[in-house]
This record gives structure tokens, C-alpha cells and sequence, in this order.
């Protein structure tokens, strides 16, 4: 065990160091993933059970193959005043858990030990009972674990003045009891600070609290507790009643005592259900019973069928991105739901209509650019996922023993290398009716999705790394949601979390949300049919919403626009942070709004002045609103969904081209254009 006053000296207390958003209970849920595997690895090697699984649930409770962890426990333990550090928390306290929940079994006992708790022991020997077991089983669970044990001693000792202080004598007794047979402190230490009748009794009990270490059984521990029980009474550490006393009175009598010993144990002690009290123990095996085979068919990632521990677990995995401001928050990062993919028919359709009705055109042919990146291209200098054809010498290469150098060279990214990111507001205000000369339609995500097409297509054409994403702030939807399964996930989640979390729960709910619609890693075909879908929910956004009601169970879930507010700063970043990665020279970023962001426009305009530092050309266009201009160096503000589609590609093609006249290239010769109208329903992936 560590030394208390080194301990002191080189630890914070733990609730002073942590800063109230590393207090919340994602980021505590957090630190207890990164101890996830070390803590299953401990409860197979307790339980002798090689297919235990350590996972988090509302409850705890316990199955043969499954324990299951309540994180609002490990929440508890982070905000004990404690000179340990977050990390140490996190691991004691889930191994302190795991120890009760693989370790508590009062069954199979004849006479069942809770008959005998209520017919022999009483309240307040039940009491005795479950702090004497609850150590016993932290003493022999954790005997090989050292380091677990001096965390528990630091957090036990930290809280011990305070309790001694606010504890009558039959709590001090009850907490002194818990304490020696742990082994957490020494008699001497507690003599002095406690009640001259407890000194005494506990004097007399250090026997029973040694032999309550060593046992292997609860029906001993009970035993010995009915010993202290007595102890107890002979010490006047209990309520005297008067010889009139009625039995009603003498029931509400033991109750105040117990209820003053279970005080005192608790305001030390790390709280486990299991071991808490009888009627808590009974709670958590019904819970187990009830869950039981349910548990068993459950896939590996799913967490005890609960959908706000879910959404609890999702949130503390989620990255923490920082802005330039020194502000940190959590972003929700995933691929959009290819459910969208099933509008992709009457998406096509709808964009055909559009670009007609709109006067775009697609540029088959990418004007001055397309010569100019297939001089690349003929030089082994292409940007995208295909590095060029393999020589024809190759053969000779080969022979020459020169293989292993070539490869390198065409694995290895290229000088001239490329890289567009298209950001996309997708909050309900982005679905709302817009004036468009004399009519008021919904186009403004429409015109922003169309002019994405638009800017994939020109990507894909001259073979530039390019990513299409949305963001927005709502509940989070998974890739494989439907419109029933997003809508049911969110509304069991609000409430779970309203129960658990109380008024943390909003914050839990609605996150900060960044859909992937065509990473760089993917093809852009891959991708067409989600974003057509898409395109078509934002254009028709009242038939798409009839068609989901229809047949929600096989329709997107186009309920994850409803929300309004969005932080563009931290979509920003994480879009940048992703584009660095990809070591192009060039590099665009495109963010398209119809509003300034809800979280600070300073932050906006600093992170959008560290982006561009960074090397990257970022582009803000505000869809009527010219609020842009207070955050944007570069901005388009447009009023017509025609002018947005050109704002996109021209602010891109404009981008592209300076950074080709970066290396040379503003000598070469130029060709316009050829616009030529495109049929989108012929495009259709796989028909």
C-alpha cells in the first residue's frame, strides 16, 4: 500500500483536479474503456469463467457468461474527494465492482441466509452482515492486486474524517468493523477519533473482524456479524427501550439504528449494489434473472439491450476535437445511413428535373483543368487512390531487381496531390421553405446536395481525393438505421437517460453529429445512391417524410433533420485535421450554411484562420444570410439554388487552379468548357 503522506504529496484530490466536463459521465465511461480489457481479463481469471463479458448496463446484474457494470457507479467514484488520479479511479473502481458482482451468491444455503438476516440478525445485524461481506470479499478478490487496493484505501481514508465526524456510535462501530476486516486502517488510528464506547467495542471485535477476512463462506460472515450484533448491544452502542415499549416501537427503533450504521459505512465505502443491503441484493438477481438467455444471444458490441447506455458508451468513444481557442468538445463521426440509398431512383429523377429547371449544366469535360491534371497524370503525378498504370518495362524492372523500388515509388503520394472537402449544413432550417423569384420552395439543401454531385462529379473526373459530409446537432443515427429504429432508439434513450442523467440527459442526447456521405477512402460510385436519396428527402422533404411514416421499418431515417442549431467550428476542424492526413499539397475545404454557427463565431473565425495557416483554402457560402462575412476570409452569400451550385464549383476549379500555378503550371494552354446536360436517372448504380 502507498504511503499516505507520499501519496498526498504527489496527488491532487481527485474532485479539485478534474474540470467539471472531465467530471461528466461520458468522459468517467470513457476513461473506463481504455481499462475495459484488463478489467474482463481480472473477472475471467475471479470467476474461472474464460467466456465472461465485463459490459455496461443500467443495472447491475450478473448472468453465467456476463456481468453487467452501472456507469452512473463509476461516476459515483469519480466525484469521491481522493488523492488518486482519474485513471487509478477508473481501474479500482471497476475491479471493485466486478470483485462484488462475480463474488455475491447468499444462495444455496440451508437456511437460506436472508431468512436468517430477517428472522435472527435484524436490521441492524444485516447491516453488520453486508459491510463485513462487502470487505471480506474486497480483501480476498483483491489480494493479488496491490495497487487496486492502496486506490480503495486512499479513496476509504480520504472520506473517513468526515464520517467519524457526522456518525453516531453504532455508525462508527459498523464503519470501524468494515474497515479492520478490509485491513484499510489500523485500530489505533480509529480509537483515537471515536466514541469512548466504541473504542471499547471494537477492541472486542477485532477477533471477529480478523476471522471474517479469512473465511470463505457468508453463512460465517453471518455468524460473526450476529457476534458484533451483541457486541454491540452490550456496549450501549443501541437505542435502549423502555420495559412499555410496544413491538411497533421497537421495529421503528431498529430501523433508526440500522439506518445510522448504514450511514456511517456508506460515507466511506464505494457503493455496490450487490452488497448493499438485502432488498438491493434481491433487486440484482431478479434483474439477472430476467435478463438471463437474453443476454446470451446478444452481439458482442451490444450493451445489456439498454439504448441509453448506448448512447453513453457511443458519446465517451466519440473524438474530442479541439479548437484554437483552447475549447474542446465531443463530435459524433460516422458514415450516413445507406438506408438513403432506397430514395435513389426518385433522387435521380428529382436531379434531372432540377438541373433543368435550375439551367446547370454538368461540365463533362473540366474546362482549363482537365489538361492541365492529365499532364500529371501522363507524368506519374496523379493525386487519387490509382497512383497510374504499371510500366510496360516492368518486366525488365523485375528482372533487374528493381521491383521492390518501384513499387515504393508508386505507393508513395505524390508531389502534385490534391484534395477537395465539401461540408454540408444538414439542420432542419436547411429544409425550410425559401422564396425563389415568385415561388417559396425547400431548396436550400437541395441546391447544396446538387451542387455536391456537382463537385464529386468534377473530383472524380480529374481523379482529385475529394469528401462529401454532413453535420448537424440532433441524436445520433447509425448507418444501418431505418426510420423505426432511429425514431425508437432516440425516444428509449431520452428517457432512459432523463431517468439516470437527469438534466445532463439533453446534453447526452443531442450531439454534435458529422455523417461521412463519401469519405476519401471510398469510391464516389459507392456513394451516388446515398447522396441521390438524399437529395430527393431535401427537395421533396413532405413525400419523403409520408413515404418513412408508410413503411418506416424499410425507409432512411429522415428524422434526423428535425434539429435546428449547429457548431460549424468543430466540424470544421475534424474535416481539416482529416484532409492533413492525407498529405496533399492542395487542399479545399468548402462549408456550406444558412446561418452562423450556434456556438461562438469567434471560435468559428479563429479556427477558420488556424485552417488556413495550416495551408488549406476554405470557402464559406451562406445560403441567404451574409453572416459568413464576420467569419469568412473567403465567402459567396446566394439567393437562388442556381447561384450555389456555381458558387461551389467556381470557389473549387478557382482554388485548384491557383494551387496548379503554385507549381508552374499557369503557362499551360487553357480549354473552355463543354456544358452538356446530364440524365441522372440513367446513372443509377446497379440498374
Amino acid at each position: 500500500m502507498r504511503d499516505r503522506n507520499q501519496s498526498a504529496s504527489r496527488y491532487t484530490v481527485l474532485r479539485e483536479m478534474l474540470a467539471p466536463d472531465e467530471r461528466a459521465i461520458e468522459a468517467v465511461v470513457g476513461r473506463y474503456q481504455k481499462v475495459a480489457p484488463a478489467v474482463t481479463r481480472f473477472a475471467r481469471s475471479l470467476s474461472g469463467n474464460d467466456r465472461l463479458r465485463v459490459v455496461l448496463g443500467p443495472e447491475s446484474a450478473a448472468s453465467p457468461d456476463e456481468v453487467v457494470c452501472d456507469p452512473r457507479l463509476f461516476q459515483a467514484a469519480a466525484n469521491r474527494a481522493a488523492p488518486v488520479t482519474a485513471e487509478e479511479m477508473a481501474l479500482a473502481s471497476a475491479l471493485h465492482e466486478v470483485v462484488h458482482l462475480v463474488s455475491t451468491d447468499l444462495e444455496g444455503t440451508e437456511p437460506p441466509i436472508l431468512h436468517r438476516l430477517e428472522k435472527e440478525a435484524g436490521p441492524v445485524g444485516e447491516v453488520l452482515f453486508f459491510s463485513l461481506e462487502d470487505a471480506r470479499q474486497e480483501r480476498q478478490g483483491l489480494a493479488k492486486y496491490r495497487g487496486a487496493r492502496s486506490v480503495l484505501a486512499d479513496v476509504y481514508l480520504a472520506a473517513l474524517p468526515a464520517a467519524l465526524s457526522q456518525a453516531g456510535p453504532i455508525g462508527q462501530f459498523a464503519l470501524g468493523c468494515f474497515l479492520l476486516t478490509g485491513d484499510y486502517c489500523e485500530r489505533a488510528n480509529l480509537e483515537r477519533r471515536v466514541d469512548p464506547r466504541v473504542e471499547k467495542a471494537l477492541n472486542e471485535a477485532t477477533a471477529q473482524c480478523e476471522a471474517a477476512a479469512r473465511v470463505r463462506s457468508p453463512e460465517k460472515v453471518l455468524d460473526l456479524a450476529l457476534e458484533l450484533l451483541e457486541i454491540a448491544r452490550r456496549h450501549g452502542l443501541l437505542t435502549k427501550l423502555a420495559d412499555s415499549a410496544t413491538a411497533a416501537q421497537e421495529k421503528a427503533v431498529e430501523k433508526s439504528d440500522a439506518a445510522k450504521a448504514a450511514d456511517g459505512v456508506d460515507l466511506v465505502r464505494l457503493p455496490s449494489p450487490s452488497v448493499k443491503d438485502a432488498e438491493s441484493y434481491e433487486d440484482t438477481r431478479r434483474a439477472a434473472q430476467a435478463r438471463a438467455g437474453l443476454s446470451d444471444r446478444k452481439g458482442a458490441s451490444e450493451l445489456a439491450g439498454d439504448a441509453s447506455t448506448d448512447q453513453l458508451l457511443r458519446v465517451s468513444q466519440a473524438p474530442t476535437v479541439y479548437l484554437p481557442t483552447g475549447m474542446g468538445g465531443k463530435l459524433v463521426v460516422g458514415p450516413a445511413p445507406a438506408r438513403f440509398a432506397t430514395f435513389a431512383p426518385e433522387g435521380l429523377a428529382a436531379m434531372t428535373t432540377a438541373s433543368r429547371k435550375w439551367g446547370l449544366t454538368q461540365r463533362q469535360v473540366s474546362g482549363e483543368l482537365y489538361p492541365l491534371f492529365a499532364a500529371n497524370q501522363r507524368r506519374g503525378l496523379r493525386s487519387g487512390y490509382d497512383q497510374g498504370d504499371v510500366s510496360p518495362h516492368a518486366a525488365l524492372f523485375i528482372g533487374a531487381g528493381l521491383y521492390q523500388r518501384m513499387y515504393e515509388r508508386r505507393a508513395a503520394r505524390t508531389r502534385r496531390s490534391y484534395a477537395v472537402s465539401l461540408l454540408v449544413d444538414a439542420s432542419a432550417s436547411m429544409l425550410q421553405p425559401r422564396t425563389n423569384g415568385s415561388h417559396r420552395t425547400s431548396w436550400g439543401m437541395a441546391a447544396a446536395l446538387m451542387g455536391a454531385v456537382t463537385l464529386a462529379r468534377l473530383c472524380d473526373e480529374l481523379q482529385v481525393d475529394f469528401e462529401v459530409a454532413l453535420f448537424n446537432r440532433g441524436f445520433a443515427t447509425r448507418p444501418d438505421d431505418t426510420e423505426w429504429s432511429y425514431t425508437r432508439a432516440a425516444s428509449q434513450t431520452a428517457a432512459g437517460l432523463r431517468q439516470s442523467h437527469g438534466t445532463a440527459a439533453d446534453r447526452l442526447t443531442t450531439t454534435i453529429n458529422h455523417y461521412l456521405v463519401k469519405s476519401f477512402d471510398r469510391r464516389w460510385r459507392d456513394a451516388e445512391n446515398v447522396l441521390a436519396g438524399m437529395f430527393w428527402t431535401a427537395s421533396e422533404p413532405a413525400q419523403a417524410a409520408l413515404a418513412a411514416r408508410r413503411n418506416p421499418k424499410s425507409s432512411p431515417p429522415v428524422s434526423m433533420f428535425e434539429r435546428a442549431a449547429n457548431v460549424d467550428e468543430f466540424n470544421l476542424i475534424h474535416a481539416a485535421e482529416r484532409m492533413g492526413r492525407l498529405g496533399a499539397n492542395v487542399r479545399v475545404l468548402v462549408i456550406l450554411a444558412d446561418g452562423m454557427t450556434r456556438g461562438s463565431v469567434s471560435a468559428l473565425a479563429a479556427s477558420v484562420e488556424a485552417v488556413e495557416r495550416s495551408g488549406t483554402t476554405v470557402l464559406g457560402i451562406g445560403i441567404g444570410d451574409d453572416t459568413v462575412t464576420d467569419a469568412y476570409h473567403r465567402f459567396e452569400v446566394v439567393n437562388r439554388p442556381e447561384d450555389l451550385t456555381r458558387a461551389m464549383i467556381d470557389g473549387t476549379r478557382n482554388a485548384l487552379r491557383r494551387g496548379l500555378a503554385l507549381w508552374g503550371m499557369d503557362t499551360w494552354w487553357l480549354r473552355p468548357a463543354r456544358g452538356v446536360q446530364i440524365d441522372y436517372t440513367k446513372e443509377l448504380v446497379g440498374a
